[in-house]
């Protein structure tokens, strides 16, 4: 998982509240386990005016020239700037993957459903929470400048914006390390690589017949 520490990037206002799962990634696009492969079919419903289907060529559809991310100006966002209750529905993991494979970093809104909000951290994507009238003034200013670029400090858990001021946001301190480091769940997990082949060594000793393979 790549690390998150200081992130610098254009911001791109999605203007509307419990944005699902299944708008984030469609059903018929979850064929696959790869966490790759999914930006194309990002926010598939709005970007294109055809309905998607898997392994179809996207450069041959025809695209909805009013959806945010099809603006010129929003091109190479990696903030995405959102309403409340933010990734609701299914807990499908595809959503984060979707949104980390087209390039977002982070993500900005007055609140997140859980289990999306959770399966972030779990895949290199920041999700930070901020008052619904802080967020309200930064669609302002995203929408009324071009270019609009937000910085966000990770070890120092704030917000900068163009002018120089800062927002504060909360992240729990373990899921901030983790994010800090590249960790998800595995990598967490390796860092206990030599105790777990140290256990297995004596446990081996202990009982091989619980590692005899040929069996």
């Amino acid at each position: 998982m790549n690390k998150f520490n200081l992130h610098q990037g254009i911001v791109a206002p999605m203007d509307r509240a419990n944005v699902d799962t299944d708008l984030i990634i469609p059903k018929q696009f979850l064929k696959s386990i790869k966490r790759s492969g999914f930006g194309p079919n990002l926010f598939d419903e709005l970007r294109y005016l055809d309905e998607g289907q898997p392994d179809q060529d996207v450069s041959q559809r025809p695209i909805n020239p009013d959806f945010v991310l099809n603006q010129s100006r929003y091109k190479g966002a990696s903030v995405l700037l959102a309403r409340k209750n933010f990734g609701c529905g299914s807990s499908r993991e595809h959503a984060p993957w979707a949104l980390e494979d087209f390039g977002f970093r982070a993500i900005i809104a007055p609140s997140f459903a859980d289990i999306f909000y959770n399966n972030c951290f779990k895949n290199g994507l920041l999700p930070i929470v901020l008052d619904e009238s802080v967020v309200d003034e930064l669609f302002v200013e995203a929408q009324a400048t071009e270019g609009y670029e937000l910085a966000i400090d990770l070890e120092r858990q704030v917000v900068r914006k163009p002018d120089g001021s800062e927002i504060e946001f909360n992240i729990d301190g373990f899921r901030r390390h983790c994010l800090l480091n590249g960790l998800d769940d595995i990598g967490l997990t390796l860092q206990y690589a030599d105790d777990i082949h140290a256990y297995e060594a004596r446990r081996g000793a202990a009982a091989p017949w619980l590692f005899d393979t040929t069996k």
